[in-house]
């Protein structure tokens, strides 16, 4: 039976961002789906936000795979209703030059931070529409506004994402859906990144709560003020 608390859908869960992200959301009263290829990421956050009191549950999906997409939000859809909020969280890393990257190894990671973005709307937008409201956030990253050396496999992907968003921004808008895409440009603070770089001063990361926290005030933006794009980076970064 379909939950009567909002119900956010989050592909693409690590203990870094989307933990965050699903904890913001949870401790707003809404219901999560944590969709994830990972169970040992996906299964832990859920723990948590159920010892906190929230409301969680975990969903197996590869984000890249048009039918696994589609069985999961089918498993969303019957056990807690349909989404309210789709945050669009996956992304994949491929480096390497031209002639490193293999050309399997570039289509999976453009699955991942592309393709996946588009089955996840495609799954989620029909109840919205029906229902007039609803909101779909993407996450970027710095590699969508500009594609670095032997970074073309990541690239390609996010640029196609942050297409993505603006056309289904300007599709959707008029009918009472918000599409926001956010632009993380810097590197998002978590353990392992500290210990890749131990003299790193904290302050030059993004903290995963507060970029939570710009999700959810994206969110709840009045419709007259709504907004496509928003850019995130530490204070004392340069760009």
């Amino acid at each position: 039976m379909a939950e009567t608390h909002p119900c956010t859908a989050i592909v693409g869960v690590g203990p870094g961002l989307g933990a965050a992200l699903a904890t913001r959301f949870a401790r707003a009263g809404h219901t999560i789906a944590l969709l994830a290829r990972t169970a040992e990421h996906r299964d832990a956050v859920v723990a948590r936000i159920r010892a906190d009191g929230g409301s969680a549950h975990g969903f197996a999906c590869d984000a890249g795979n048009a039918e696994a997409v589609a069985a999961a939000f089918d498993q969303v859809r019957a056990s807690l209703g349909d989404p309210d909020v789709l945050i669009y969280n996956a992304g994949m890393f491929a480096v390497g030059g031209l002639l490193e990257l293999g050309v399997e190894d570039f289509e999976t990671a453009w699955r991942v931070n592309c393709l996946g973005g588009f089955l996840s709307a495609r799954a989620v937008v029909p109840a919205m529409l029906h229902r007039g409201r609803g909101t779909l956030l993407f996450t970027g990253a710095t590699a969508a506004l500009r594609g670095g050396a032997r970074f073309a496999g990541l690239a390609v992907g996010k640029f196609g994402l942050r297409a993505l968003a603006q056309s289904l921004a300007r599709e959707l808008g008029p009918q009472g859906i918000h599409v926001a895409h956010v632009v993380i440009d810097g590197q998002i603070d978590s353990a392992r990144a500290r210990q890749r770089d131990p003299g790193r001063a904290a302050d030059s990361f993004l903290d995963p709560a507060a970029i939570a926290d710009t999700y959810w005030q994206l969110h709840t933006q009045p419709r007259t003020a709504w907004t496509l794009e928003q850019d995130l980076r530490p204070a004392v970064d340069r760009f």
